[in-house]
């Protein structure tokens, strides 16, 4: 009996691991990177079969799919107005709008570029962007006209801001130039000679670790986000997916928004995320889904209780970099029938579906279809940072539960394109090349994983994360993990910095902590969960963490602070060998860096 029921969750399993990959496969294997068709005729096309439906609603405020089409084809003519030729950029530096998505696809219908700039941005970040972009215009709103303001004068080419909303000081009022403009739709030999491979966005990476990169997104890879969660979460013409995530990020802008367009669904659009409103807006909005990045989520299991949380009526919830210790949680707790995490990159050609919902577990390819799906994860050299090559120059693929960076090949489909950075430079950097064989290319995706031998792949750090302490290599996810467990520690983010007199880097740890947390006996408690080299040696106590728009921590300014009292106005402490944490001082940080304190 037991070795039946053994063997109809397996196959339970495999069902949903098929149905959920074939879903997904029916709606992108007709892409083409030599097509003429670009992501603006997909949307193009759900406007007709779907014109009356309402398509996204704001603040109050709606548009329904034909709506939706005619402002886009406004932002079109607009566009043409102002003398834009295919190939040509628009900088969209704008919080979520109900015209922003409109805005992005009525230019792509004259084949105009639009760069997607977070609009948290300002000073040097922001002007970066904008010199990289290539753009000669601008869209704002009263939201970020100041910070656009403030680096126009630093700008070595001119660029001419367009305002949404109230004009102001010397930019357009695209508000009265759109209203005057035609709300048909513009003619598609405009863009004839365009095909999927050029470029339809620029997507910024988020700049954890430096200034963001601009990745050039093909309509074959917006085409590829959209279609893809169109299918991989079965959305139907009944549901509102809840968005909070930023537009200008290809989570919430393309994965979210083809999950719900494309299939005559409807959006719940909101200008940013509020744990405190998140639940109350579900319900509200009637919500069936959402759409997650995972520290969203663990904000969400931070917070307290309330009624709400389990008065919706979600089917699913979907999203990547969902951690394993809050799985549980998300779906107990709040009652969530089902889970889609994923794995991908702006600019990767690697996609991994977890469609069983596998806790902890990224995605997955099953052994019998590795052929059809070419990921793989190389041994890798933290020291070196780098794949490791065996005695014939070729990389070794790592067995399975060893760690090692995930990488994909490519190739000339549309699953395989790698279409890169706008710099050339950095694009390469991104390339490994005579991998398994002399002449192949595959794509270097910057994470750690581990994959089982069912072919379910789990995240381990990132490439320059994972740094070296008394010889041993120290993963920081595994540290935060050990510190999220304890009680009172609410987030953890860890990273290495360096000792004089010491090699490799030695392990910190910045938390947000409440009243709760025991300090005195943190250190034997961790002494259980990691081995000595792993335990951090310097803790950071502060009220809250920098991130970035999609919540991923910036450990590029921590790790600048270093463990410099009075470079920030937290609480720092020392792991001393026989006190545990002890308070940083001046003093104790001069006797370290002197290295007088045995570490």
């Amino acid at each position: 009996m037991k070795r039946l029921q053994a063997l109809a969750a397996l196959l339970r399993r495999e069902w949903r691991y098929l149905t959920g990959l074939a879903r997904t496969l029916l709606r992108v294997e007709t892409i083409s990177p030599t097509s003429r068709r670009l992501v603006c005729d997909d949307l193009e096309d759900a406007v007709d079969r779907w014109r009356a439906h309402p398509a996204i609603r704001f603040e109050g405020a709606g548009l329904t799919y034909g709506e939706m089409d005619a402002l886009a084809n406004r932002f079109a003519h607009w566009a043409l107005a102002q003398g834009l030729a295919p190939g040509d950029v628009v900088a969209v530096f704008l919080p979520n709008r109900l015209d922003y998505l409109p805005l992005w696809c009525g230019l792509t219908k004259v084949g105009v570029v639009a760069a997607l700039i977070n609009n948290n941005l300002a000073g040097e970040a922001l002007a970066h962007c904008l010199r990289v972009s290539g753009a000669g215009h601008c869209v704002v709103d009263g939201a970020t006209v100041a910070a656009f303001d403030a680096v126009a004068p630093t700008l070595e080419t001119a660029m001419q801001p367009w305002r949404l909303g109230a004009r102001a000081g010397g930019a357009g009022d695209l508000d009265a130039a759109i209203g005057a403009s035609s709300d048909g739709r513009p003619d598609r030999g405009l863009r004839a000679e365009l095909r999927a491979r050029d470029t339809a966005l620029l997507i910024y990476t988020s700049g954890t670790t430096g200034l963001p990169k601009a990745a050039r997104v093909t309509h074959v890879r917006a085409g590829l986000y959209m279609r893809g969660f169109a299918g991989a979460t079965g959305a139907r013409a009944s549901d509102r997916i809840y968005v909070t995530l930023p537009l200008y990020h290809a989570t919430g802008g393309l994965c979210a928004m083809g999950a719900a367009l494309l299939n005559g669904a409807s959006v719940a659009l909101r200008v940013g995320f509020s744990a405190s409103h998140f639940w109350g807006d579900v319900v509200a909005e009637q919500a069936t889904m959402f759409v997650y990045i995972g520290e969203l989520c663990r904000y969400l299991v931070n917070h307290p209780p309330g009624p709400a949380e389990r008065a919706h009526r979600l089917r699913l919830a979907f999203g990547n970099g969902l951690g394993g210790d809050i799985w549980a949680t998300l779906e107990d707790r709040f009652g969530i029938p089902r889970i889609l995490e994923f794995y991908g990159s702006t600019e990767g050609n690697v996609s991994l579906f977890n469609f069983d919902g596998k806790r902890g577990a990224l995605g997955r390819v099953a052994p019998y279809l590795r052929a059809l799906f070419k990921v793989e994860l190389v041994r890798f050299d933290p020291e070196a940072q780098a794949p490791v090559r065996g005695p014939d120059g070729f990389c070794i693929r790592a067995a399975p539960g060893e760690v090692g960076e995930c990488v994909g090949v490519i190739a000339g489909g549309a699953r395989t394109e790698y279409s890169g950075y706008v710099n050339r430079a950095d694009s390469e950097k991104k390339v490994l090349k005579d991998a398994f064989r002399a002449g192949d290319r595959w794509f270097l995706t910057g994470d750690l994983m581990t994959r089982d031998r069912d072919g379910y792949f789990y995240f381990v750090d990132r490439v320059g994360d994972t740094f070296r302490w008394k010889g041993e290599n120290v993963s920081t996810s595994e540290v935060a993990a050990a510190l999220l467990a304890e009680p009172g520690v609410k987030e953890a983010i860890v990273y290495g910095v360096a000792v004089p007199h010491q090699d490799g880097r030695a392990g910190m740890a910045a938390i947000v902590v409440d009243d709760s947390l025991d300090l005195a006996g943190l250190r034997d408690r961790l002494g259980g969960a990691l081995p000595g080299y792993a335990q951090p040696l310097f803790l950071r106590l502060t009220p809250a963490l920098a991130t970035t728009g999609t919540f991923k921590p910036r450990k590029v300014d921590l790790i600048a602070q270093g463990f410099e009292p009075g470079a920030a106005a937290d609480r720092l402490f020392f792991h001393d060998r026989e006190k545990g944490f002890v308070p940083l001082t001046p003093a104790l940080r001069d006797r370290i860096v002197a290295g007088d304190v045995r570490l």
